[in-house]
């Protein structure tokens, strides 16, 4: 528990000199997302018309980014500072007018981890800051950076507590902030998507002591509600349903809202039979007490990873010339759901369709999907043979005879002989949310266009690595978008750290204490030295053991590694949320050694999300490969400005304003899908201001 302070003096005095600057004309970031979730700014300073001149104000660098590592933080922004997670997960406060840092604090006590998080942020509230570690909730000091003694234990409460089952057996963090309500904070929850899983429950903490006020279990027990659409007790195995993407809240309505992931294990849901309520949820709850106000479920018993990718944005829509207050919530299959914010009824109709039977033996999937039949689908969905791939005639051969060899459509559930899923299990939408406009009532949502492939395998190998770890970690160990790459894992971490992590869990892994000391140590010399000590008798009547697994869903894509069909990759659309149509889309990213071969606008992979302004625009990073931000006119989505920066923008931009200037800030953590890495948060301003 060190802060890496240079001193109390230095740190009061740098802090009262960005005091010093906050003013009446001053204007916040002061949440995650931005209030109501709709990354919209009032500011105009920056416009149509002078957006060309914007150039860097100030850059800082954590200088701790390594090999795939990530930084998604969206900066909170209050009174001149600007608060932040790093690569390594340290929470930094820096002058938000100059760049300059503050302090800096390190949740992992200094041990220096080399582990992948992907982190959106923090939580700013009166005197103090909120942030997840792994299984521990910290607040620290606002002002000095220092954990706050009587918050839990010496400033942190361990996660694992208050779920209802032993703390040992589970892992538990929170990669969105919580939300503050009065004086609770709500937090959503980060597990994993194995068995047997950690629920991902819903949960109130006292900002000042810590205690656990509420929880809504999102995996219904005896007597709730929704405990009918699982199997008898499957809470006790279960796992998921979590709100990862975060949470939003409505202080006049006293109302949070939530949307849920899919319940584990993702693909094959033989112990989970049923439509399993709350998971693939919007969920209204009140804000004071936990209670289930309404909710709404988008897919029934999920077997495609398709969560709910970021939280209900908080949006008022015209119907027959009245506003309504609704929320709005994107998906990854393309798809946006309207709904009155109070009763979660559909502004638009909603249709039950008939979806595909599984062909895997045990596998009960749903006979009906709900679909939207407004707005139209943001993102292609399903993919047919005249879709794919013409870059080259031997790319297009390539992968035509991959796809007749595999089960495709929307809705086709997993099989073994490969189903692509398209949209991907990165979407359509993805965690960094969408952008909302009042004075238009337009939507601005980016989009992936890239299948995934998911396939079944038989669980019969027993070794210990096989039949725990390869289902997220594949069995070459190269890794998958949810667990990181274990090839050469002894070069990055000790026996004793791997040892540890697989006794503990951390983030979205499980933690298997009851494995044994032997069968632990085991599997960290199988991961060092590649030496398996065989099976382990006990895993043939593990109740977690399915008979089928993943063998590592991957995107589908051409030899070269370009997506394995035709452009866009990518695309940002505006939807009209009073009408129900989209009013313009374009191809959003390229990759720089297509361009300059002349293939340009393709699209390509993007994540992090928009920021609309007063001024007429809409801002963006998020493009994996060119590293660019862009400012587009929010009305046609013409491109007006962009710049290259130091790596990939996969993050939510903040806009504020200091002193009468306008900020745009954005953190430049690149590392998806093979990018380079970064460690900077570069801010913008026009010159001379």
């Amino acid at each position: 528990m060190t802060t890496r302070i240079s001193g109390a003096l230095l740190c009061l005095a740098a802090l009262a000199g960005a005091l010093a600057y906050a003013q009446a004309g001053d204007v916040n970031w002061p949440v995650n997302g931005g209030v109501g979730n709709i990354r919209y700014s009032p500011l105009t300073q920056i416009d149509r018309t002078n957006v060309r001149s914007l150039q860097v104000a100030w850059t800082y660098d954590s200088h701790d980014a390594f090999k795939d590592s990530e930084m998604q933080s969206n900066p909170i922004i209050v009174d001149g500072v600007l608060f932040a997670t790093t690569p390594t997960m340290q929470v930094v406060a820096v002058n938000a007018e100059t760049g300059q840092e503050i302090w800096k604090f390190d949740p992992s006590g200094g041990a220096g981890a080399r582990t992948r998080f992907r982190h959106r942020g923090v939580a700013v509230h009166a005197d103090r800051v909120f942030v997840t570690y792994r299984n521990f909730l910290w607040a620290l000091d606002k002002t000095t950076g220092q954990p706050i003694a009587s918050f839990g234990a010496q400033g942190r409460i361990d996660l694992r507590e208050g779920l209802g089952k032993p703390p040992a057996g589970l892992s538990v963090s929170a990669s969105t902030p919580g939300v503050v309500f009065e004086d609770l904070l709500i937090l959503p929850s980060s597990v994993p998507e194995t068995l047997p899983g950690t629920p991902g429950h819903i949960r109130a903490f006292d900002v000042k002591t810590g205690r656990q006020r509420w929880i809504f279990h999102t995996i219904p027990q005896p007597g709730e509600l929704g405990y009918d659409t699982w199997p008898k007790d499957a809470y006790k195995l279960s796992g998921g349903a979590n709100a990862w993407a975060g949470v939003t809240v409505d202080p006049k309505l006293a109302m949070v809202f939530a949307a849920t992931g899919s319940a584990s294990f993702d693909f094959y849901g033989t112990t989970r039979h049923g439509d399993n309520l709350f998971a693939n949820c919007v969920l209204a709850l009140d804000a004071r007490t936990g209670r289930r106000v309404w909710h709404f479920q988008a897919i029934k018993h999920d077997v495609w990873d398709w969560d709910f990718p970021a939280p209900p944005s908080l949006v008022t829509v015209k119907r027959d010339g009245r506003p309504v207050e609704a929320v709005a919530q994107i998906t990854k299959q393309g798809d946006v759901f309207v709904l009155d914010r109070r009763t979660g009824v559909s502004l638009f109709p909603i249709e039950y369709r008939k979806t595909p039977p599984s062909t895997v033996d045990g596998e009960l999937v749903a006979t009906t999907q709900p679909r939207p039949l407004k707005p139209p689908p943001f993102a292609q969905q399903g993919l047919t043979e005249d879709m794919l791939t013409r870059r080259t005639p031997e790319a297009h051969a390539a992968v035509l005879e991959r796809f007749r060899k595999m089960k495709s459509g929307f809705f086709t559930p997993p099989s073994f002989e490969g189903t692509i899923v398209f949209p991907g299990f990165d979407g359509g939408a993805e965690w960094g949310g969408a952008a909302f406009d009042s004075d238009t009532g337009l939507l601005y949502v980016n989009s992936n266009e890239m299948p995934w492939i998911i396939k079944l395998i038989p669980n019969n190998d027993t070794s210990l690595y096989n039949s725990k770890c390869a289902t997220c970690h594949r069995e070459d160990r190269a890794g998958t978008t949810v667990a990181p790459s274990l090839v050469d894992i002894g070069l990055r971490r000790t026996r004793d750290e791997i040892a540890t992590i697989v006794r503990q869990g951390t983030g979205r892994m499980p933690a298997f204490p009851d494995m044994g000391a032997r069968n632990i140590t085991d599997v960290a010399e199988f991961l060092i030295s590649g030496k398996d000590k065989g099976a382990d008798p006990a895993l043939e009547n593990d109740p977690s053991r399915l008979k089928y697994r993943s063998d590592g869903e991957s995107i589908f894509l051409d030899p070269d590694g370009y997506p394995a069909i035709t452009p866009p990759w990518g695309t940002l659309n505006a939807i009209d949320l009073n009408e129900g149509a989209i009013r313009w889309k374009i191809p959003f990213g390229e990759f720089p050694e297509l361009a300059a071969k002349g293939l340009t606008n393709t699209g390509s992979d993007n994540y992090g999300g928009p920021v609309v302004t007063a001024g007429g625009l809409l801002f963006i990073g998020a493009t994996n490969f060119d590293r660019k931000f862009r400012a587009y006119d929010k009305l046609t989505g013409a491109l007006l400005w962009e710049t290259v920066l130091p790596a990939a923008g996969n993050a939510t931009p903040s806009v504020y304003q200091i002193k009468g200037r306008q900020f745009v800030v954005i953190a430049c953590g690149g590392g998806k899908n093979g990018a380079p890495s970064g460690s900077s948060i570069v801010a913008f301003a026009l010159p001379g201001k």
